[in-house]
């Protein structure tokens, strides 16, 4: 396809065509091979964000999905297994991120296809797998009944996890058609702001009507409960002692 697109765009001689003409000509074979790629793409996940097809893909893989089981304690991050794998980079830019989420059928709300539409919402160009854990405010030492997001990813970046990229929500609700009914991943990522200035951040979810992707309060101070999962990303670095020392130092005996 890359083969082909470079010829058609090489066969613009300067006698035949203008400089003007050429670049008109080469967006729109950049746009249609977009518009293929999405239709691809639809094609072989098909309509699977549909409460329909959630049930069935949970009678399909039930016995993955009453796998999943709390953590106890995480005192490092080296101490808590990988999730789930997902592949980010598979999209050119975010316009075709959500329309590969439309072609499926997954809800985006109000404040989530804001986000996805502003500058700060970028896509990586360089396709990678990244190992992603859920983890509670209650695992990660805190013993209250809600503690504030900034709290929260203070403590996750001192046990040796990461902040996701912007990208991961929605490649998340791609790659996750399983997900259990009554299940809200919260991404745990830098907050991106709407067009208004309000702080959001991404929440992978399935309310009972099907697969979503919304948006929620993405403040320091906003509150999180104690019992809510957030995603980060697993990490193969080494965690300093002196670091995972001041982690323990907040942590219940």
């Amino acid at each position: 396809m890359k083969h082909i697109f470079h010829r058609a765009v090489d066969d613009c001689p300067l006698q035949r065509c203008s400089a003007q003409a050429c670049r008109r000509r080469r967006r729109l074979l950049s746009a249609a091979l977009c518009a293929m790629c999405i239709f691809q793409f639809a094609t072989e996940a098909g309509a699977q964000c549909t409460a329909r097809d959630v049930l069935q893909n949970q009678l399909k893989l039930r016995k993955a999905t009453l796998a999943r089981a709390p953590h106890a304690l995480v005192r490092s991050a080296a101490d808590v297994p990988a999730w789930k794998t997902i592949t980010l980079g598979t999209f050119a830019n975010s316009f075709a991120l959500r329309n590969a989420l439309d072609a499926v059928g997954c809800n985006v709300g109000g404040l989530a296809a804001e986000i996805l539409a502003r500058p700060a919402f970028v896509v990586t160009s360089t396709k990678n797998d990244v190992r992603l854990v859920t983890v509670s405010a209650a695992e990660l030492g805190f013993t209250t009944d809600s503690v504030t997001l900034a709290a929260i990813y203070a403590r996750a970046i001192e046990l040796g996890f990461e902040l996701a990229a912007p990208e991961t929500g929605p490649q998340l609700r791609l790659q996750y058609f399983d997900q259990p009914i009554g299940e809200f991943l919260i991404i745990g990522m830098e907050p991106i702001k709407t067009w208004s200035g309000e702080l959001v951040i991404l929440n992978v979810a399935n309310g009972g009507a099907g697969l979503i992707l919304i948006g929620q309060d993405g403040k320091a101070d906003a509150e999180i409960s104690a019992t809510s999962r957030v995603v980060f990303v697993r990490s193969d670095e080494a965690v300093p002692a002196d670091q995972l020392e001041k982690a323990a130092a907040f942590m219940p005996p």
